[in-house]
């Protein structure tokens, strides 16, 4: 069944074909949503808010684009909103991240320094990503975390894919400029 198949069973009141949609399209929602938060549970509590949204708002789905194209722009920009809500939270998660890794039982072949160190490097990648400017993170979480070309970046952010390619290098370059002291790059 194709995606507009589907989207007409939904909104016909078909709650079977909405649990096929979810199933088709979880799996991307939630790496999206790991690229801008980073910790799974906040990741798995994102992409169900998305489905909520898909679910409320379906109908108003213009079918000017791909369902995914749509569902893309609404799961980026529901990350971008809970990131805005919560950043001092995850500050404290992410220190709290870097104890538990340090001193919890996941890693028995690792000395608590070499635990420390792998999550202050972490740490730092993860805060560098997070510190980019929206539309370059978008783009960076697109193209790396999803895997996409930057025709289908440039789709999902309603932009060129010359300005993909921009947003891209320039996310690079600020990454690079950002972790290079930190990690020897």
């Amino acid at each position: 069944m194709t995606d507009e198949q589907l989207i007409q069973e939904i909104i016909s009141g078909n709650t079977l074909a909405f649990k096929t949609l979810m199933e088709k399209y979880r799996e991307r929602v939630f790496h999206v949503a790991m690229g801008f938060v980073h910790l799974k549970e906040d990741a798995e509590d994102l992409t169900q808010e998305v489905f909520i949204k898909v679910y409320l708002s379906l109908s108003t789905f213009n079918h000017h684009s791909e369902f995914s194209t749509w569902l893309y722009r609404l799961t980026i920009n529901t990350c971008i909103n809970f990131v805005n809500r919560n950043r001092g939270k995850r500050f404290l998660q992410s220190i709290e991240d870097v104890w538990q890794s340090a001193f919890g039982q996941h890693d028995n072949e690792k000395s608590p320094l070499e635990k420390i160190e792998v999550s202050e490097r972490n740490l730092l990648i993860k805060q560098a990503i997070d510190s980019l400017p929206a539309k370059q993170r978008s783009a960076f979480v697109l193209s790396k975390y999803e895997d996409l070309s930057q025709k289908e970046v440039a789709a999902i952010m309603n932009i060129t894919e010359g300005a993909v390619e921009q947003l891209l290098q320039r996310a690079k370059n600020n990454l690079r400029k950002k972790l290079g002291p930190s990690i020897g790059n």
